[in-house]
């Protein structure tokens, strides 16, 4: 996603900073993720045989719920109608399991209660996609010890490792001056909403 910065390693406090391709809106969604390509976030599970399809003998019409493994075709757009990922041309559906934190909160909760073969639009608001934007979650760091001489662009995202929770998040370099650097926690898609066109093509339960 996007270009790759050159590779470095420096300690920042209790933690570690190296540069991260930068998630941009085309691949990965909705993962929390590799995921809306994010990059950002586990990827989704490649595709589960044995998926409850329309035609299988099963009774009655099955809803997915929680637990369930599912499989979906989708397009996704911003708001202004842009088309930022789709999985339409793929040859297999998406695969994951309701409940499963990988996939955006939104798109499960948009998924669940879906028969097989029933396609819907929904609107995913910021607060169940990647978050409300939150203005804390920018710093101004001052730039001694370990990364004191490392060059940092504005614009570039670098991974950064807390080993103290052993959390990794990512960061987006606003601004660098020859003392301080600052940069955006918030996740790149923060604050954004969404419209998808989910078809649910497969129903697998546990």
């Amino acid at each position: 996603m996007g270009a790759v910065v050159a590779a470095i390693l420096v300690v920042v406090s209790a933690g570690c900073i190296t540069p991260s391709p930068e998630r941009n809106s085309s691949t990965n969604f909705p993962n929390e993720t590799t995921g809306v390509t994010g990059t950002a976030a586990p990827a989704l599970p490649a595709a589960t045989p044995g998926v409850t399809t329309a035609g299988s003998g099963t009774a009655g019409p099955q809803v997915a719920a929680t637990g369930d493994t599912v499989s979906v075709y989708y397009t996704g757009t911003f708001e202004n109608g842009t088309l930022f990922d789709s999985n339409r041309d793929n040859p297999t559906p998406t695969v994951f399991t309701l409940g499963n934190s990988s996939v955006i909160q939104g798109f499960q909760d948009a998924v669940t209660g879906m028969s097989v073969n029933q396609e819907k639009t929904v609107d995913i608001p910021a607060d169940k996609a990647y978050g409300v934007y939150n203005a804390s979650l920018i710093r101004t760091v001052n730039r001694t010890g370990p990364i004191a001489n490392i060059t940092f662009t504005a614009g570039q995202s670098y991974s950064i490792h807390d080993r103290a929770t052993n959390a990794v998040s990512i960061v987006k370099i606003l601004n660098v001056t020859p003392s301080t650097v600052t940069w955006d926690a918030n996740d790149p898609l923060a604050g954004l909403n969404f419209r998808f066109t989910i078809k649910l093509t497969g129903i697998k339960r546990p």
